[in-house]
């Protein structure tokens, strides 16, 4: 197709741009998956201490 573009024929501009949206998705990935690791800590902890 005519109007799509190859990575490698990527301005400098739009690589950036292109590396700073991957980097924010990576972020948001991180957070989400640390604050999903957290509540499953959470709701160990409250279990254990429930039945002592």
């Amino acid at each position: 197709m005519q109007g799509q573009r190859d990575a490698v024929s990527l301005s400098r501009t739009e690589s950036d741009a292109l590396g700073r949206r991957r980097r924010g998705r990576n972020w948001a990935l991180l957070a989400a998956l640390l604050a999903f690791s957290a509540l499953f800590y959470a709701i160990a902890i409250v279990k254990l201490s429930n039945h002592q």
